[in-house]
């Protein structure tokens, strides 16, 4: 069966290429389609099984960051995604694809009406993070971190803070929507540079509640290859990048 991704650009989208070699790595056939096309109605979801929001800087993050593409989605195209995600969709956001999740309110609790209850904020050292940051995967309805214990994957934010009220925190965790945190080497829970952000319980990344829709800041996209560890030369390549598996992950759930 072909596994075709849907990989959304607009203006400031600047990881779609990579997000796009990595699913075509995984053996899907992965598309570039502008936003416009599909508020026009030139494109549709329904020809794809899943939705790739990159990261990027979408239309130079003003207002706040993801926040007019999400604009867009939620008020353009909100029955086009609740019927995609209703016929068995997924959808990945990287990094400002997370950011425009959270602020459509597709995540964590899809609803028809798209109500946010999460956000991503200016981090706590009120500056630019790009750095490379140790990830735990607690056990989660994820399909796209099956067989994941943790990952080594980089971070580029300026607003990668994930906060939420405390009761909203509480019904994620319960509901094993948590899929990555922010850790040391040893896997424990540490402040600054280990959680860039300053997020709220080391928070790095959520699915919904079927586990179809994930958003993450760090970008999988970016390590999916063994030479793209910063350290290869020294520890030796790997086949693959830690990354890798959440896109294998993701094809192979359709096939």
């Amino acid at each position: 069966m072909s596994v075709k991704v849907c990989i959304l650009r607009t203006a400031g989208t600047n990881c779609d290429v990579e997000t796009a070699f990595a699913f075509e790595k995984a053996g899907a056939e992965a598309e570039f389609v502008h936003i416009n096309r599909l508020l026009e109605g030139e494109a549709s979801l329904t020809n794809y099984q899943i939705l790739a929001i990159p990261g990027g800087f979408t239309y130079g993050d003003d207002i706040a960051a993801g926040k007019i593409l999400a604009n867009e989605l939620r008020c353009g195209l909100g029955d086009m995604l609740r019927e995609f995600i209703e016929a068995g969709g997924s959808i990945l956001g990287i990094c400002n694809g997370f950011q425009v999740l959270a602020k459509t309110g597709l995540l964590p609790w899809p609803s028809a009406e798209s109500t946010q209850s999460v956000t991503l904020t200016i981090n706590d050292s009120a500056k630019f993070e790009d750095r490379w940051v140790y990830l735990a995967a607690p056990e989660s309805r994820c399909i796209f971190t099956a067989g994941v214990s943790g990952m080594y994957l980089p971070v580029a934010h300026a607003e990668g803070k994930f906060v939420a009220a405390d009761d909203v925190v509480d019904e994620i965790r319960r509901n094993e929507q948590v899929v990555f945190r922010y850790v040391n080497e040893s896997g424990k829970p540490a402040g600054y540079p280990y959680n860039p952000n300053g997020s709220v319980d080391d928070i790095a990344g959520i699915c919904d509640s079927t586990g179809r829709i994930l958003g993450l800041m760090p970008h999988p996209e970016r390590h999916v290859l063994g030479y793209q560890h910063p350290r290869w030369t020294r520890e030796g390549a790997r086949a693959e990048g830690d990354g890798m598996a959440i896109f294998t992950n993701a094809v192979s759930y359709y096939r």
